[in-house]
């Protein structure tokens, strides 16, 4: 290794780089590129380079360019100028954002028709006609005359099998369990509640009221509540925060209310009981204490911790919120519109094609280097703060 760092070092020696600096006068531009490579990539194995380099970057971090300080006053005033005009953009900005949200509660009125038919069908309220139910398959998917048949008869077979199933069952349980994001909230003793849910709508607040949207969860009667609905409401604001206007890209949720859930009397699957023992200091004597604590549950979902007015949350509440925002968006946004895909599994593999799809151009744009930021050694993750929590961008 010794001899190694020697013969670095003399590839290095500054006669050698001026024998060098002579031969490229002669040399094309090609060879003269190739020659500027191999000394770099000889430079940057050199560790004292290496050092050199690192402590000059890591004096530059958080440092301003400097640039703006170096303007003269009069382009400094025209620069405040600008920045005062971005402001009265974010607010017009704003009023777009408002436009969109009235739009949004108009076509809302629009689906809802289409919505109310396809809980029809899962419950067995509307049975859907052969034309309804006739569906064209894609060219690729298209089956062989024998393979349509044996399908046919491996179906008519099932069917002889089992009782004849009403409506859908489990829609909305299978919903959730194909999605990662749902599915990691089920808990095993989850799953024969949701089995009664029935229909999942959303409802926006109504014209000149503060903006906001309100996610209902149906359920028929069972065994386990009272309710018939469990409701969610999330707030958004649509305004430039005064003392950071330019942070302002869009609606934000701002805070989110739950419902009461009315359990039947040990029904109750977000809490559960456990027993300690207590021995006595004294006498030595042991008891046996039953205590009632909190138990996993999707149905905490309807229990969100609450913003004091001051907005100030321990780390486990900022953490818990900010799923929560993620969680209602995604209900919303993309679960309540194409629920059937979901059920099916094929909203599953568009989401995935997506990803797919961004880490391609990711790998076009840079190449060999990782488009994943938690690889990067210069990525610092943004941490949440109780200042700006909830603050979730929803268009």
């Amino acid at each position: 290794m010794a001899d190694l760092d020697n013969k670095e070092q003399a590839e290095l020696d500054p006669a050698d780089m001026e024998d060098v600096e002579e031969v490229e006068e002669e040399e094309t531009g090609e060879d003269v590129n190739s020659k500027a490579r191999q000394l770099t990539v000889q430079m940057m194995q050199n560790p004292q380079v290496l050092a050199a380099l690192q402590e000059r970057l890591d004096g530059l971090v958080g440092s301003p360019s400097g640039y703006m300080e170096s303007l003269p006053k009069v382009v400094k005033r025209r620069v405040n100028a600008l920045k005062n005009l971005q402001v009265k953009c974010a607010h017009i900005e704003a009023k777009f954002y408002e436009e969109v949200h009235e739009l949004e509660r108009k076509y809302a009125a629009l689906y809802q028709p289409l919505f109310d038919k396809r809980s029809d069908i899962i419950k067995a309220v509307y049975e859907p006609t052969d034309e309804e139910c006739e569906w064209k398959q894609e060219e690729e998917e298209e089956l062989t005359e024998e393979m349509k048949e044996k399908a046919k008869l491996e179906e008519e077979k099932k069917d002889e099998e089992k009782e004849d199933p009403k409506g859908i069952p489990e829609f909305w349980l299978t919903v959730f369990k194909n999605v990662d994001l749902l599915s990691e909230m089920l808990q095993e003793h989850d799953e024969p509640i949701l089995k009664h849910l029935q229909d999942i709508k959303v409802k926006f607040s109504d014209a000149g009221q503060p903006m906001s949207f309100t996610l209902e969860f149906h359920f028929e009667p069972n065994d386990f509540f009272t309710n018939t609905v469990l409701t969610k409401t999330y707030k958004m604001r649509s305004e430039p925060d005064e003392s950071d206007p330019f942070s302002f890209d869009g609606p934000e949720i701002m805070g989110c209310t739950g419902c009461t859930i009315d359990w039947t009397k040990g029904k109750n699957v977000t809490l559960k009981t456990i027993k300690k023992k207590q021995k006595h200091k004294g006498r030595g004597t042991v008891r046996t204490v039953t205590k009632t604590v909190p138990n996993d549950s999707f149905f905490n979902f309807f229990s969100p911790p609450e913003v004091p007015e001051n907005g100030e949350l321990d780390e486990d509440s900022e953490a818990v919120l900010a799923a929560d925002f993620e969680i209602g968006h995604f209900i919303r946004e993309r679960i309540v519109p194409r629920a059937v895909l979901y059920f099916t599994g094929e909203a599953i593999e568009d989401d995935d094609d997506d990803y797919d799809e961004e880490g391609e151009e990711a790998d076009d744009e840079e190449g060999e280097e990782e488009a994943d930021e938690e690889n990067d050694p210069d990525y610092e993750p943004k941490a949440l703060n109780s200042d700006d929590i909830a603050q979730k961008q929803i268009y």
